[in-house]
């Protein structure tokens, strides 16, 4: 039977947290192998003396918009202090880490640079190590798999909540093992952490092997289908198309009030592309970027997931699609990591000379990231 990071602690009864005040950062969506949420977990536990709770971006719930900054507080089930880490501060002050004698962090991430709850951790580690206080990962499965790598590096002067450091889009790490890697590479005081890890977890599984619920882990990545285009889909976020938030297929449909579907999904299935075909879609989002407008566009059906590559798929949408948006140049650029793919596209540059860029930086990071690699 495989176990998570939190399922190993239960049953160790929670012997790492003996005799420690503990601060927990999670959301509702950090689950063990009962559906029962690591917050519910830690608080009804006598062996654990939870001092204080730290939550991501979307809040402890996991249910705030994207990009909406969360208050801290009180939370009200324990009484306990809830700091926001998406909200005033993205880092632990010291006033916050004087209330515990160790970090726990459990939260399910997606294996993908743009998503924030990583780069939330490492100001956590950076914190930690700066003042003394220990942090315990408890690890989960990388829902994409462990062997695929794919994406460009980050150009240093483009970091921010959506990337800090060098590690490719698609960097195929659990938690656990990105953490450790940024915390010996990256980090100016690292921290003491332990890697509580999975068991019974390979590289070559992802979650639909694993056997276990997908659990959304924020609003708009409701299904694992969700996850697997998310490496390239995201990247319409930084263009005025719609990556469907706000309808039921967030980031698995695109389009605009001018588009025309069924010339768009002709010329994409004329590509031939492996492991994926483009249907003509129309659709109305309730919120965010149209919201109201009637929409045209595709819906990106993964015929092949092992054939599938998320990233090239999505730029050739975005090089298809040129015509009909304006770039958001800032944040697209902090996505993908560099300021040359925009004027690639721009430039009407085949989707393969944009790719085939990377491939120096991804056979460096397959040998750095060796080193920290746990399964």
């Amino acid at each position: 039977m495989m176990r998570f990071g939190i399922d190993t602690l239960i049953h160790t009864d929670f012997a790492a947290l003996s005799g420690q005040r503990v601060g927990l950062f999670t959301n509702l969506c950090a689950v063990d192998r009962r559906l029962m949420t690591t917050y519910d977990i830690f608080r009804t536990s006598d062996a654990v003396n939870l001092a204080a709770i730290f939550s991501p971006e979307h809040g402890l719930a996991g249910m705030v918009a994207d990009g909406v900054k969360v208050d801290s507080g009180v939370d009200p089930l324990t009484g306990l202090p809830l700091y926001s880490l998406y909200g005033e501060t993205y880092r632990p002050t010291a006033d916050m880490l004087a209330e515990i004698d160790v970090m726990v962090c459990d939260i399910q991430d997606i294996g993908v640079r743009y998503y924030t709850f990583l780069w939330t951790i490492t100001h956590i580690i950076e914190a930690c190590g700066e003042h003394g206080v220990p942090v315990i990962v408890l690890d989960r499965p990388n829902p994409l798999g462990g062997d695929i790598v794919r994406g460009g590096g980050l150009d240093a002067s483009l970091a921010s909540l959506v990337g800090r450091y060098d590690i490719p889009i698609q960097h195929g790490l659990t938690m656990g093992e990105a953490v450790t890697l940024i915390n010996a590479l990256y980090n100016p005081n690292p921290a003491e952490i332990t890697v509580i890890r999975c068991d019974g977890w390979q590289r070559a599984q992802d979650w639909t092997q694993i056997g276990r619920p997908f659990v959304p882990p924020s609003p708009a990545m409701p299904h694992i289908s969700t996850a697997r285009h998310y490496p390239g889909s995201c990247l319409i976020e930084g263009t005025t198309l719609s990556e469907g938030r706000g309808t039921s297929l967030p980031f698995e449909v695109v389009g605009a009030p001018n588009v025309d579907s069924t010339a768009t999904a002709d010329a994409l299935n004329a590509l031939n592309l492996a492991g994926v075909r483009f249907r003509p879609y129309r659709f109305q989002p309730t919120a965010s970027k149209h919201a109201g407008a009637a929409c045209g566009g595709v819906q990106v059906h993964i015929t092949d997931a092992a054939q599938f590559d998320a990233l090239g798929a999505w730029l050739a949408v975005l090089a298809v699609l040129r015509p009909h948006y304006d770039w958001k140049e800032a944040h697209f650029d902090r996505l993908i990591g560099d300021t040359e793919t925009r004027a690639m596209i721009d430039a009407g540059e085949p989707v393969q000379a944009i790719t085939g860029r990377w491939e120096n930086f991804l056979d460096d990071f397959a040998h750095k990231r060796r080193d920290y690699l746990l399964y």
